[in-house]
């Protein structure tokens, strides 16, 4: 009785399902959609196109400071002290050592966009 009852709710939800995409309009691809796109890069064309440096740079930027968000979160369960105090003394020292880094990048320039052409 039980394995009908499953076979009945499986059959209910596979047809409310079917029924519901006959609902949705059909999509007609372009060649626009269907072409690969690779980082901007043209996947039929050469490989040896000039890297763009702005984007390695970004995205290196972008790496280092989303590891603060990984280094941060765990921070009250790594230093493993009942004191707030230390935890959010770890925490500071962090940001501000990210800080610091995000300061000396911007002084050198590798946040200047115009620098690099494009």
């Amino acid at each position: 009785m039980k394995l009908l009852a499953i076979a009945a709710a499986a059959a209910t939800l596979i047809s409310a399902l079917i029924t519901i995409s006959l609902w949705f309009p059909q999509t007609n691809p372009d060649t626009e959609k269907l072409s690969p796109y690779e980082c901007g890069f043209d996947p039929l064309g050469t490989a040896r196109l000039p890297f763009s440096m702005r984007f390695f740079l970004v995205a290196i930027l972008f790496l280092l400071f989303d590891l603060e968000i990984a280094l941060l979160l765990p921070t009250p369960w790594a230093c493993g002290s009942a004191a707030p105090t230390m935890t959010l003394l770890y925490a500071t020292t962090l940001i501000t050592l990210l800080a610091l880094g995000l300061a000396y990048e911007w002084a050198q320039g590798g946040l200047d966009w115009a620098e690099y052409g494009g």
